[in-house]
């Protein structure tokens, strides 16, 4: 059932028919359930995501059409996910104005899980879906205690080092990305020690990092327990992983290491195009983004090692609402998406890591070297670091407490020369007022 306006008809009985049409393809829609089977001619099945997932810009809508004549998809999509977020809640709030696929962030799918859970389809009953096919820990997320999956996984955000080749030998480093690897192989507190040998003869202009909370997220998110324990318990204040990398921002942001920059801000875009720091804790999705802000400059000056412990930092999943107007076809796609075949196939095309390991072994993971990266094996970097990350505890404010340290705390010491306790007392009183509402 198409999402296009309407005509008006004069006539009563054509109204009355097309109707009658409408309620049909309505109940139809219904009574197929989950099966998929529900995808017929005319069918406009809508996707609402933040960011770039990838999907179109990969081909797999087109080829999708082209595998199920008469479905058409429109995606919408919204730049940032602090800004769609709230929009998803508001809509699932009032039952409408929903997409037939909405994504969710990983930072988010906890709260969806817990409190929005019976608004939404119930994919593990899906055709073709295996629970089998995913990381167990990206399954268990959209997992509710009484085993209905709402969400299928997307991309994951295994952690590594992307660093500057040219910066590194003028600072005396290797530049290998082996002997790069070694340098702070097992443990973060090396890849500082490693940042200050950098700064010792770091070349003019240059830092060794961007920011303090880069390094924040890469070290928190190796902890399988960071904001809540595994009863989901808040634990923000006491948490090993939160102190461990609390610290580990402090001594970058007070030891002069970073650019004292935020990321995805236009300063930080700047400073990729000029050269400013020499490595940055960069998940798959961020390969892009630098090859684009550092653009035919950065070419085979860039290069990417294994980070010092596996981590995830990012990731998403699809779901369908109950409220979508094209559920079984909208479950379908969905669930076609997220296959492991179609996910081989979004990394090949836009690096984004599967969260399917069946993926790993197909050539378009295994075989992956990015040519921007001086051919760094990138399917054999991120897929070895996805395999090895440690099953995560996701609580119901995952994603605001992570940025109350990053965006709030942080910044007080690292831009505006306060005290590490300062900073610490301010992301607190920002978590307390999330945590407490």
């Amino acid at each position: 059932m198409s999402r296009a306006s309407r005509r008006r008809e004069a006539a009563l009985g054509i109204a009355a028919t097309l109707a009658a049409v409408l309620f049909a393809a309505c109940a139809e829609d219904a009574r197929t359930g989950v099966d998929g089977s529900g995808a017929g001619r005319g069918t406009t099945v809508t996707v609402g995501t933040f960011g770039v997932f990838g999907y179109k810009q990969a081909g797999l809508y087109a080829e999708y059409e082209r595998l199920h004549p008469g479905v058409t998809i429109k995606e919408s999509v919204i730049e940032r996910n602090d800004a769609y977020y709230p929009q998803l809640l508001t809509h699932l709030a009032a039952g409408g104005g929903l997409a037939d696929i909405q994504a969710v962030e990983t930072g988010n799918i906890n709260e969806i899980v817990t409190t929005q859970a019976d608004r939404f389809v119930d994919l593990s009953r899906a055709a073709g879906v295996r629970r089998g096919d995913w990381l167990p820990w990206k399954w268990a997320q959209a997992t509710t205690r009484t085993g209905r999956t709402i969400g299928l996984g997307t991309d994951i955000g295994p952690i590594a080092v992307c660093y500057r080749k040219d910066l590194f030998a003028k600072a005396g480093l290797p530049t290998d990305r082996e002997s790069v690897g070694r340098l702070w192989a097992g443990d973060w507190q090396k890849y500082i020690d490693t940042g200050k040998r950098y700064m010792a003869r770091a070349p003019a202009g240059t830092v060794f990092t961007d920011s303090a909370a880069g390094i924040y997220n890469a070290s928190v998110h190796a902890h399988a327990e960071r904001y809540y324990d595994h009863r989901g318990r808040p634990v923000y204040r006491t948490s090993r992983a939160v102190r461990e990398s609390w610290d580990l921002a402090m001594q970058a942001a007070t030891g002069g290491l970073t650019a004292r920059l935020k990321q995805f801000e236009k300063p930080w875009d700047q400073a990729y195009a000029n050269g400013r720091f020499a490595s940055v804790a960069c998940p798959p999705w961020m390969l892009g983004y630098i090859k684009e802000k550092a653009g035919a400059e950065g070419r085979d000056k860039w290069d990417v090692a294994a980070a010092p412990r596996p981590a995830n930092w990012g990731g998403s999943f699809i779901t369908v609402p109950k409220a979508a107007r094209h559920r079984a076809a909208a479950t379908a796609l969905a669930a076609w998406l997220t296959a492991p075949e179609q996910q081989a196939k979004l990394f090949g095309r836009q690096a984004s890591i599967p969260s399917t390991p069946a993926s790993y072994a197909m050539p378009l993971v295994r075989d992956a070297r990015n040519p921007y990266f001086c051919g760094a094996p990138t399917g054999r970097i991120f897929s070895a670091a996805a395999r090895a990350i440690p099953t995560l505890v996701i609580g119901p404010k995952e994603q605001q407490i992570g940025t109350a340290f990053t965006d709030v705390g942080i910044p007080q010491v690292e831009q505006q020369g306060k005290s590490p306790e300062a900073g610490w007392k301010a992301a607190q009183r920002e978590i307390d007022s999330v945590v407490d509402a």
